[in-house]
């Protein structure tokens, strides 16, 4: 008798603790995604410099953020699909690891291809980080899924935002050898890496007991499933491959066009993305009151008027309108994130990476064909082109409801 009392307080226990919110492991993570994504922004934020120091073309310019990009794409859905069966916490720590070797090899390299080869590790960092962190992020949550993966991916919006900023007082004045002073993020991510890690081992010990007496709900038809797979695929290809453009390459629209300093065509990036910042921290509690499908649609639709005025605007409205296009356009991928999770159950690891993979791919494939096209035409007709993309958002119309969705999650 007194065996079977323990057994219901200790389950009990674990069900209780399944349910809470785990904030000081939520904003941990969101740290480390700040340090690891100001290290991977600092490279498309170098580009100018890259461009004058190394003779670079914007072809070839393309192609460092195409590898970056794929490389982060092609690893982060085999990690995630890995440890959905093999769950590996210390791979946390390792992946800041690659980052680090990643961020000396940048500051020394001299060509190209060494260039190339830096930014290869810096993306194996990030293939580990991302499915790996969101998976702790989910675990984290509690009841407060959209919160949780808003903190975490908060943290990267930060830390994009701040790529600028360094760039125009750090690299401008110091040049690419600037970089080597990241070494101390990278350092201090591994430190907090290995203190998640330890936490992340208990919880699935713990989620692992508690997941017998838990009932799955009936899944979705699969070609229901296939079908809003390829939406949201369609949707992150817009979203990603507009923020390619704008990362990437509005920089030099602005020097070429408003004949601004590299420094103050920086800052007007920084707008859109610290913009972008406080969005995605809002995006997740708006998608837990007004609904996931409706702040998707929202966030990528909702962005098209403003970009489709920002080629033809005044150097002060082009900042306005960035910071517009960055709250609305990146307030919506942590609800994307979080929908798909609850579209694919039990898939946490393969659905993180395979999204992030995505973003990265998409962002990555954007910039190469970018660079190419501007080297055949001009950086004015990229921009103009590309503010189409937000568009694409009317497709969200056509994914399962919120109601539908909740009948298949755990």
């Amino acid at each position: 008798m007194q065996t079977a009392t323990t057994d219901q307080a200790l389950a009990h226990a674990q069900a209780q603790a399944q349910a809470c919110t785990v904030y000081a492991i939520l904003f941990s993570i969101s740290i480390v995604h700040l340090l690891n994504d100001a290290i991977q922004s600092v490279i498309p934020a170098i580009f100018p410099i890259l461009h004058d120091s190394l003779q670079l073309s914007f072809t070839q310019i393309g192609w460092i953020a195409f590898t970056l990009n794929v490389t982060a794409s092609l690893f982060q859905p085999l990690i995630g699909l890995y440890t959905d069966a093999r769950p590996k916490p210390y791979l946390l720590p390792i992946g800041v690891v690659f980052s680090l070797l990643g961020i000396i090899a940048l500051a020394y390299a001299g060509t190209f291809s060494h260039v190339i080869m830096a930014v290869i590790l810096v993306g194996l960092g990030s293939s580990v980080l991302h499915p790996e962190s969101s998976r702790v992020a989910y675990l984290a949550a509690g009841p407060r899924r959209g919160l949780a993966q808003s903190i975490f991916q908060t943290g990267g919006n930060i830390g994009q935002a701040m790529a600028p900023i360094f760039t125009a007082l750090i690299f401008v004045p110091l040049g690419q050898f600037g970089i080597i002073w990241f070494t101390f993020a990278a350092a201090a991510g591994i430190v907090v890496q290995i203190f998640v890690a330890k936490w992340y081992k208990g919880a699935i010990a713990l989620r692992s007991t508690v997941r017998k007496s838990t009932v799955v709900k009936k899944a979705l038809p699969k070609k229901t499933v296939a079908y809003a797979l390829f939406i949201l695929i369609m949707l992150l290809f817009s979203k990603f491959v507009y923020v390619a453009s704008m990362t990437g390459f509005y920089a030099f629209y602005l020097i070429d066009h408003y004949g601004v300093t590299t420094g103050k065509a920086q800052l007007i990036i920084f707008t859109l993305l610290a913009a972008g910042a406080l969005g995605t921290f809002m995006g997740g509690p708006l998608a837990d009151r007004f609904g996931r499908r409706n702040m998707i649609w929202f966030s990528i639709l909702g962005t098209a008027p403003f970009s489709l005025l920002l080629p033809f605007v005044s150097l002060f409205w082009s900042a306005v309108l960035c910071a517009c296009i960055g709250f609305i356009l990146l307030s919506g991928f942590s609800v994307i994130v979080v929908y798909a999770q609850e579209l694919l159950p039990g898939k946490v690891g393969t659905v993180s990476g395979l999204f992030f993979g995505l973003a990265f791919g998409l962002g990555g494939i954007g910039s190469a064909v970018l660079g190419t096209l501007a080297d055949a035409t001009s950086i004015g007709f990229v921009i103009r082109l590309c503010a189409y993309l937000p568009l694409l958002g009317l497709l969200a119309a056509f994914l399962p409801t919120d109601k539908k969705l909740n009948m298949t999650s755990v």
